[in-house]
């Protein structure tokens, strides 16, 4: 049973199963902070268990402790598995006794083949040399085992993000797996993807597999979880059983934050002025496809004070039209206009968007939004070194002040500015993101999936900060494959399908079931 602070606010029952994993009394320590004090949790045989817990709880600590990315010797506590006590001491040896965790962002190899990738470091041999005929035939079944089928010989390049995620559990499957972690698994999927994914969980868990998921989806908990260890500030809060029929998205949010959340989303009243973004028949062509519109005619505008939304399922065309605007870094321009107050202008880069108060916020933070070898400061002021420069010069005292309003304005998460912002969670990472375009201070601000792998705590200061953006008279253009959030934020919605825009609601106006009628409109298209 895992243990349970005094002041847990509930305790359950987690049934007679036996337990296949108990963690007992994690404590681990980085320079200067307690990832985790303390920790417990048990997970029964057979099952599917989430852990939950806001951005910096440290969920993926946990898990790096179990898998031997932290090993022994770098933590306290004791870890049992099937009622041995182990002491890993790398991901090798826990993959040994079949413990394997899929990571957030996968570890797949594009150039390589499905085959390559599913058995690399785990090659089917014979007399020494790699058996690929054996090799394909294997691949083939594990495919098969996550219900996918793809030529075991295509390049991962050429694959889905949702295929590319079966994969990384059939790679798992290819060591003889008996736990497997998934660490945010749904985070980049549209809901398609993400619903067969839950599915391939349920189908493994009936062939006796236990499994433990770490999700900001708390829908997708709710549904397919059998019990649920909430953490927070690196403590176990409490676990709950999910098959007492009490658990549902609130009560996670209140062991989560340690409060019930009336609302997702903060109240908000919207002063909105004139349009002083337009953009005009804008046609761009998809960089390697020559011929294929990826954004197709396109028209639109953003007023002053106003939170523009954009939806459309993945493929439809949303981040193409924000990164092609933002300096042409998607694409090869085939045509429009773009109007700032009324005045079409040219902002050929990146540098020129940043000048006529254009920031944009991508989808992908740690490819596109990050330098992970860069510290928290230096991340904040990169988009704007201007403003804390002169005659070339940075004024450290300023950089120094400029990062830490922000850190503290954000909430994020961080031992110090001087921390790398690869040591952050997602969520903070995320933060600093933000902070870094905010302190541009544009008067348009392009938030791609801007709440993508956060939790719902830091999603409500993120549409905080969204608010603001607007109540300072600034345009916000959100792109989101939530459409509550969406709904709960935004002030109009434009719906895009294969590269065209195909309508326009007001939110007060729109539902889920208006929007996606339009986001699949094919006479549109």
């Amino acid at each position: 049973m895992t243990d349970q602070p005094a002041d847990s606010g509930a305790s359950s029952d987690l049934g007679d199963v036996p337990a296949i994993l108990e963690m007992v009394h994690i404590t681990k320590d980085f320079p200067g902070v307690r990832a985790l004090d303390d920790v417990s949790m048990t997970v029964r045989r057979g099952e599917i268990h989430a852990i939950c817990g806001e951005n910096g709880a440290g969920k993926s600590t946990l898990m790096k402790v179990l898998s031997g990315v932290h090993p022994f010797g770098t933590y306290e506590g004791r870890i049992i598995f099937d009622g041995e006590e182990m002491q890993f001491n790398g991901i090798k040896s826990s993959e040994h006794v079949g413990i394997v965790i899929i990571h957030q962002e996968l570890a797949l190899i594009p150039e390589l083949s499905v085959t390559e990738n599913i058995f690399i470091g785990n090659e089917v041999t014979r007399h020494g040399v790699i058996d690929w005929e054996v090799s394909r035939e294997r691949a083939v079944q594990l495919l098969g085992r996550v219900g996918l089928d793809v030529d075991p010989d295509t390049a991962i390049k050429n694959l889905g993000v949702g295929q590319q995620q079966l994969i990384e559990i059939a790679k798992a499957l290819s060591k003889d797996v008996r736990l497997l972690i998934l660490d945010e698994p749904t985070s980049a999927l549209n809901e398609e993807d993400s619903e067969n994914l839950l599915n391939i969980l349920r189908q493994l868990k009936t062939q006796g597999l236990t499994s433990i998921m770490i999700s900001h989806k708390l829908n997708e908990i709710a549904e397919i979880a059998d019990s649920i260890t909430i953490i927070r500030d690196g403590r176990t809060i409490e676990s709950l059983d999910v098959a007492d029929g009490t658990v549902n998205e609130d009560r996670i949010i209140r062991g989560m934050v340690g409060r019930a959340l009336d609302s997702r989303f903060p109240e908000h009243t919207p002063n909105i002025g004139e349009i002083f973004f337009e953009v005009r028949d804008w046609t761009i062509e998809h960089p390697q496809i020559p011929g294929r519109l990826v954004c197709n005619h396109s028209n639109f505008y953003v007023r002053r004070g106003e939170i523009v939304g954009f939806a459309g399922l993945m493929g439809a065309g949303r981040t193409e039209l924000a990164r092609s605007i933002f300096g042409r870094t998607y694409g090869t321009y085939q045509g429009g206009q773009i109007l700032i107050n009324g005045e079409a202008v040219e902002i050929p880069s990146v540098r020129a968007a940043i000048a006529r108060g254009i920031s944009y916020v991508p989808e992908d933070r740690k490819v596109l939004g990050l330098n992970l070898l860069d510290n928290v400061k230096d991340t904040i002021v990169a988009a704007g070194i201007g403003r804390i420069s002169r005659n070339t010069v940075i004024d450290l005292e300023a950089e120094i002040n400029a990062a830490e309003e922000y850190r503290k304005a954000m909430n994020i998460k961080a031992a110090s500015i001087d921390v790398g912002v690869s040591t952050l969670s997602g969520g903070n990472q995320q933060k600093v993101v933000l902070a870094k375009w905010m302190f541009t201070e544009p008067s348009l601000a392009i938030l791609d999936e801007p709440t993508r792998g956060i939790d719902v705590g830091a999603k409500y200061e993120i549409y905080g900060l969204i608010h603001r953006l607007a109540d300072e008279g600034k345009g916000v253009v959100m792109i989101s494959s939530e459409l509550p959030e969406l709904l709960g934020v935004c002030d109009r919605i434009y719906t895009v399908f294969e590269g065209r825009i195909t309508g326009e609601l007001l939110t007060a106006e729109a539902t889920q079931e208006s929007l996606m009628r339009l986001m699949t409109d094919t006479s549109a298209a």
